[in-house]
């Protein structure tokens, strides 16, 4: 459905790393579909633990794009 990026430009550091706390409004990173950037927010509270996808990947609806443990 679209790409990934991680970070906002490829000079930038990436929106979260492992270790990184997030909450429901923290962009985690960009999906590119159809030439249109989308903002891609973690939906929930606590810390990023495992990171699942890498820039440039392609990704589908529903595909699991980090793992955050609840905090």
């Amino acid at each position: 459905i679209g790409t990934l990026y991680r970070a906002p430009s490829p000079e930038a550091g990436n929106y979260v790393e492992i270790g990184s706390e997030v909450g429901p409004d923290t962009v985690v990173c960009l999906i590119e579909a159809m030439k249109v950037m989308n903002e891609i927010k973690a939906d929930v509270s606590g810390e990023v633990i495992a990171v699942l996808i890498e820039t440039g990947t392609p990704v589908q609806y529903g595909e699991p794009l980090f793992h955050v443990k609840a905090g």
